[in-house]
């Protein structure tokens, strides 16, 4: 249990944790210090002096907050004229040579310096001479983009490189009006996280490549989700907009800071899979190679199951343990065989130490949790004895080669339930379109064995049912699976008096 403190905030007393700055401190109970070099992940700089408070008995009149440790009976002065005064003028020379573009910024909607100069400045330029020019678009490398004119050198994204990534690729060169965030001659951001300067960056001057002026932010409906491009299970949030007489679009995966599991970052590869929401979707179901409406095609998989005499069952280590559950109860009800098999997800030595794992896929842990064989050899031997295999959407292109896939699919049926139009769906007797994960709620277990909850953010103008529901019309009880599934949940000691709405904030260890 943390050390609490009381201190007095504008005359109010507060109870705080001990030893945080002020700015954490006091944010925890609500209340407000503008800064903006500082980051938690990155520490303190002091470079804006934005943060700058009044102490009062025994101290330096003015200290940072970014600097100053919270401690027993403090009296902190946020509201007094002259810190008021100093927040004022910090802002004045901020927007001095800043340009006033913030109809076309990206960063607009959420921009600190906009939120600051409503708050604490609000007055017109004093400015009577030209503003310093800067550059405009520089390529920085890794789909990075700089105005170098909106820049305050709050050096977050210098400091990134140096302290997360410790790539060291951006630096701060010459001084006063001269002074330029850049990168070193012929070294361009390279590494594996560099778009999580331009989260990082308080205004406007790191900017995506990918979302650069495609939508403003302010049309974008914001949800909380688990990434899956690999086993981390990074927490996210899925920022998309539904546009009169379009569709649902995601157009970005942003960090949604959970510190059991990474923190306030994710990886650029992760970021980008939001693409995969979106693009190659299998939208109509098919039945022996002709197009065919999905009530038909799922009536048509549930004959063939229950027509077959050694069907099976092959689980994507993507889907959540709600669908692995309910698949598991349909083949044991239609006597099938179950297998996991998913090695081509894996790629050895890709991961790294901070966030990036060698399992690109979401749910590896769920198939163990439910017993699911994810041998090859277990896979190949039922393969040699089947008359059906029902694929629900595991990439068996990554785990074998054209050939050997021909080999193994001569002698059965083959169904594709999936998310995406690719050469399985294609060579499949029955294709049936299922939801992405953005678009249905469910639950993964990570590779550090937290399980976390996820919620559906997206609603197509046709909605597809979640493999769930078809597991359900093939043939499985979906009520049983419901109430078995929530027995099984549980059984864990750590899932016992949790309400589901908790999990994304922290996840819970299974093993703790």
């Amino acid at each position: 249990m943390a050390e609490m403190v009381k201190l007095s905030v504008n005359g109010q007393e507060v109870e705080v944790e001990a030893g945080k700055n002020l700015i954490d401190a006091v944010g925890a109970v609500g209340i407000e210090i503008p800064h903006l070099c500082y980051h938690p992940a990155l520490g303190a700089d002091g470079n804006c002096r934005m943060c700058l408070v009044g102490i009062e008995d025994g101290r330096p009149p003015l200290v940072p907050a970014c600097k100053t440790q919270a401690a027993e009976g403090m009296k902190v002065q946020l509201d007094a004229e002259h810190i008021k005064k100093i927040q004022h003028d910090v802002m004045e020379l901020e927007l001095i040579n800043h340009p006033t573009d913030c109809p076309i910024c990206d960063q607009a909607g959420e921009c600190a310096l906009q939120d600051y100069y409503q708050k604490y400045d609000g007055q017109d330029s004093r400015m009577t001479v030209p503003q310093v020019q800067k550059s405009k678009k520089l390529d920085f490398g890794c789909g990075v983009v700089h105005d170098q004119e909106r820049c305050i050198l709050c050096a977050r994204c210098v400091r990134f490189t140096r302290q997360i990534t410790k790539t060291g690729e951006l630096g701060i060169v010459n001084r006063t009006d001269d002074a330029r965030v850049t990168i070193f001659p012929g070294r361009p951001l390279n590494n594996r996280y560099a778009l999580n300067v331009v989260d990082l960056c308080p205004v406007g001057a790191m900017t995506s490549k990918d979302f650069r002026f495609k939508q403003r932010v302010w049309f974008l409906s914001r949800d909380k989700g688990i990434c899956h491009g690999c086993s981390k299970g990074c927490n996210i949030f899925i920022d998309h907009n539904k546009e009169k007489y379009k569709d649902d679009i995601i157009y970005r995966f942003r960090p949604y800071q959970n510190d059991q599991v990474n923190g306030y970052f994710i990886c650029d590869e992760g970021r980008m899979t939001y693409k995969k929401e979106n693009e190659d979707r299998l939208i109509v179901a098919k039945v022996n190679n002709a197009d065919s409406i999905i009530s038909s095609a799922i009536d048509t998989l549930k004959n063939a199951v229950s027509s077959s005499s050694n069907p099976v069952f092959l689980v994507s280590p993507n889907c959540s343990l709600e669908q692995m559950f309910a698949i598991k109860k349909l083949g044991e009800t239609k006597g099938a065989t179950l297998c996991g098999f998913s090695d081509g997800y894996i790629k050895q030595g890709d991961g790294d130490d901070l966030l990036i794992q060698d399992d690109k896929s979401a749910n590896r842990a769920g198939l163990e949790l439910l017993s699911i064989d994810t041998s090859k050899e277990a896979f190949q031997s039922a393969m040699k004895e089947a008359d059906l295999l029902v694929n629900f959407n595991s990439d068996l292109t990554n785990s074998f080669d054209a050939d050997t896939l021909d080999e193994l699919l001569a002698n059965c049926k083959f169904v594709m339930v999936a998310t995406t139009q690719d050469a399985l769906t294609d060579r499949a007797e029955i294709a049936i379109p299922v939801a992405a994960y953005s678009e249905y709620s469910g639950s993964v277990i990570n590779a550090d064995n937290i399980l976390q909850m996820f919620n559906k953010a997206v609603v197509k103008n046709e909605p597809f049912d979640d493999i769930v529901n078809i597991v359900s019309r093939i043939g499985g009880d979906i009520e049983d699976n419901s109430a078995a599934w929530a027995g099984m949940k549980a059984s864990v000691p750590t899932l016992k008096d949790v309400e589901p709405e908790q999990i994304p904030e922290q996840g819970l260890a299974l093993n703790s």
